[in-house]
């Protein structure tokens, strides 16, 4: 799964990376969150969590204008896919992710995957190894934070879906009257990888992203191709400190490499050599 990604680009800088057309990151947006979130959204944050609002890039026509040209845009969306029919927004913590192999047949997501798809940008996401070999206090496996880019330094895109909440208790006028979230498609691990975690985010590169942006594109032969992985070699993981751990922990120093003699019992994600004993 991907529960933690970092998103430390500008909204200035993902416009140029992803050839935005309308940058609507300053427009109101709903919250689900009771604190003001920090950092504020849209501004770089090295340690996204669920219900936060992220930058996410989306294709749409005008509101009530088929033939309208779509356009690209750049959108602050809630981390938590709440469907349209969901009574209450909490549901969204329990659709973080989306399975590749299942999104088109589950209620949850299959009309999203047809019709409401994303990219959500990415430096690289955050994952947990629990050693084979070492225990925590408890004596439970102990578990080291990695953190998993691209290879040649070239931004993260993951597939993601997006939906639309409508709050009844609001009038429609009002902006608070309608909740925006996305979920982060996922795929098995591929090999190394697979030595920290069974699943690993969905990842496009840029040729795809036109299509899979496309809102006209609702062929599922073709979303299913869409979904299917890349073959392995686009990254490179290493072990970052466990401050990564606590949500409230933020900065560039979070993506920082620990030495070998703060390792204990992990797995190289690729050699398979256990570290630190």
């Amino acid at each position: 799964m991907c529960g933690r990604y970092a998103a430390s680009a500008r909204p200035d800088e993902l416009v140029e990376q992803f050839e935005i057309d309308e940058d609507h990151t300053g427009d109101p947006a709903r919250s689900i969150l009771r604190s003001p979130q920090v950092p504020p959204p849209g501004q770089p944050d090295w340690n996204m969590a669920p219900s936060k609002q992220a930058p996410v890039v989306l294709t749409r026509r005008p509101r009530g204008s088929e033939d309208a040209a779509a356009t690209r845009q750049l959108r602050l969306l809630t981390w938590g896919l709440v469907p349209a029919w969901a009574k209450d927004p909490k549901t969204g913590l329990r659709m973080i992710n989306a399975r590749a192999e299942s999104v088109l047949g589950r209620g949850a997501f299959a009309k999203a995957a047809l019709a409401r798809r994303c990219l959500v940008p990415a430096a690289g996401w955050y994952e947990w190894q629990a050693s084979p070999t070492a225990r925590d206090a408890k004596g439970r496996p102990r578990k080291q934070p990695f953190f998993v880019h691209r290879a040649d330094g070239a931004p993260v895109a993951f597939a993601g879906l997006y939906e639309f909440w409508r709050d009844r208790s609001v009038p429609e006028a009002d902006p608070g009257a309608w909740l925006t979230t996305f979920t982060i498609v996922t795929s098995p691990a591929e090999p190394g990888l697979d030595r920290i975690h069974d699943r690993q985010p969905l990842v496009l590169e840029p040729r795809q992203w036109g299509r899979w942006l496309d809102p006209g594109e609702h062929d599922p032969d073709v979303v299913r191709r869409l979904l299917e992985p890349a073959g392995p070699g686009r990254f490179e993981a290493y072990p970052i400190g466990r401050a990564v751990g606590s949500t409230a922990a933020n900065g560039p120093g979070l993506l920082e490499r620990v030495g070998p003699d703060e390792l204990e019992g992990v797995i190289d994600p690729m050699t398979g050599e256990v570290l630190g004993g």
